[in-house]
This record gives structure tokens, sequence and C-alpha cells, in this order.
């Protein structure tokens, strides 16, 4: 009881600290996933629930090979 009591004050520390931020990027976020499915629909032609896939994991595809990248970036490049 005592660890989700915990948490959830992390969250709320961090939501309170970051608040602009947080707003900004949900925001930033739908419009991502709405600019995305339209220009699906729009271009490839395709339905709305594969551009709704689409829009969603793409984006985690790419998080996951930036991640993948710096880490392998990392431990090519020296530590100044």
């Amino acid at each position: 009881m005592q660890l989700s009591i915990n948490i959830f004050k992390f969250l709320e520390n961090i939501y309170k600290e970051n608040r602009g931020s947080i707003l900004r990027t949900i925001v930033y976020t739908i419009g991502h996933f709405a600019i995305a499915i339209t220009v699906l629909i729009l271009i490839a032609d395709v339905s709305f629930a594969i551009a709704l896939t689409d829009a969603i994991v793409e984006p985690i595809a790419n998080s996951i090979w930036y991640f993948i990248l710096d880490k392998w970036w990392a431990s090519k490049v020296k530590s100044k």
C-alpha cells in the first residue's frame, strides 16, 4: 500500500514540476495522430482504422529505433 502511495506522490510531483511541458506534449501528440491519419487517408487511400493504427505504431517503432541507435552511438563515442 505504501509503495502505491509513494508512486502517486512521485507522479504528482513530476506533473506539478512539468505541467506546461506535459500538456504541450499531449496536445502535440494528439495533433501528430490527427495529421498522420489525415495524410495517410488522403495520400495512401487507406481506411481510418489502418491510418489510426499506423499513426500510433509508427512513432513507437521510431522511438525504439532511436533508443537503439542512441545506445549504440553512445557506446562508440568516447566521453570527454
